[in-house]
């Protein structure tokens, strides 16, 4: 009978199978980076890794592993284990040297109750140069009883010393079939959501964009509501640029999008994205979205342009977000970007 593995973990299966692997053949590594976008289940991962270690039914074949029931599951899954930290930036802007030398203090003292001590390293590509090249001869030469594990979005900032003595394991985006069922098993706000305002709810889950922990946070009110209106207002964009010249409307459409920079260049950037849909779709209708919940309503704008205006705009609006970066005026900006365009009379 194969021992399941890693069950509460929403999708990744190949990657937990393969951790369920090392770990009954205790071949496990005593470092990994655990690589993904943010909310796809690292942190999640890096626990069930902890709590497979020290569940008392490993042995037993009829419960999966970990088996989230016994003692040793629950004590870790609740955040009770002495034998697990986490090492993190805290307030700053970088994971600095200190907080590896805080790492480092205890690192030769034996764990307390489990057989395996696990440093789970938060944002690791956020690690300084410094940081990683003092961890490097801890993570180079650990005590046995050492695990690592580096969480982080992408391994481009870390050294090669660094990966090379870790190997990488990437959680994978996850699709929006499997995010919308486990969101409605998890969450009463999903649940609510999707009952009431079923299409803002197929909205919001693609606006997750294959991740679950930004998923739960858009089914907060407080949260999806202003996501909600944003992409409104870009849809209202695309509806604007269709009509082709109406000056009126267009301006004042520009003059709602408001005055501070950082949110003008957020809301820009959602036009871009519905305006990605569009443009992919006009080279094949069957095109992934990661805009659009409705692909019938994304066809019908999408026919309404030509490619070339579409890339025009796209352009356009790439250009508006670098001048914005760049401090220009912000009216003077979107004016010119709407002329550019060929929005304005």
């Amino acid at each position: 009978m194969l021992k399941e593995a890693f069950t509460d973990v929403v999708g990744n299966r190949a990657l937990c199978q393969r951790l369920l692997e090392d770990i009954l053949q205790k071949q496990l590594s005593h470092a990994y980076i655990l690589e993904g976008k943010a909310g796809t289940g690292k942190h999640t991962l890096a626990l069930r890794i902890a709590a497979a270690l020290a569940c008392d039914n490993r042995s037993n074949d009829s419960l999966p592993l970990p088996c989230m029931q016994c003692a040793a599951c629950r004590k870790i899954l609740s955040g009770n284990s002495p034998d697990i930290f986490y090492i993190n930036k805290g307030e700053k802007a970088t994971l600095g040297v200190d907080a590896i030398r805080e790492l480092k203090s205890n690192l030769y003292i034996a764990p307390n109750e489990l057989d395996v001590k696990i440093y789970i390293l938060e944002e690791a590509h956020l690690m300084t140069e410094e940081a990683q090249n003092a961890f490097l001869l801890t993570l180079e030469e650990p005590p046995s009883y050492v695990l690592f594990l580096l969480l982080c979005e992408s391994t481009a900032t870390l050294l090669e010393t660094v990966k090379s003595r870790a190997p990488t394991l990437r959680t994978e985006p996850l699709h929006t079939a499997q995010i919308r069922s486990y969101l409605l098993q998890k969450s009463t706000d999903a649940a609510n959501l999707q009952k009431n305002a079923p299409q803002e709810f197929e909205e919001l889950l693609v606006a997750a964009d294959g991740s679950i922990g930004k998923a739960l946070e858009l089914m907060r009110e407080e949260t999806g509501k202003p996501l909600l209106a944003k992409r409104n207002a870009a849809r209202e964009f695309v509806r604007l640029a269709t009509e082709r010249r109406n000056s009126v409307a267009v301006l004042r459409y520009l003059n709602a999008l408001g005055k501070k920079r950082d949110e003008l260049i957020s809301s820009l950037q959602m036009i871009q994205l519905c305006l990605r849909d569009l443009l992919l779709l006009k080279q094949t209708e069957e095109a992934p979205l990661c805009f659009f919940a409705n692909r019938e309503e994304a066809l019908s704008l999408a026919y309404s342009f030509t490619s070339p205006e579409l890339l025009k705009l796209c352009d356009l609006i790439f250009e508006a977000c670098t001048k914005l970066q760049s401090n220009a005026n912000v009216r003077l900006t979107l004016t010119s970007f709407a002329a550019d365009a060929g929005l304005l009379q």
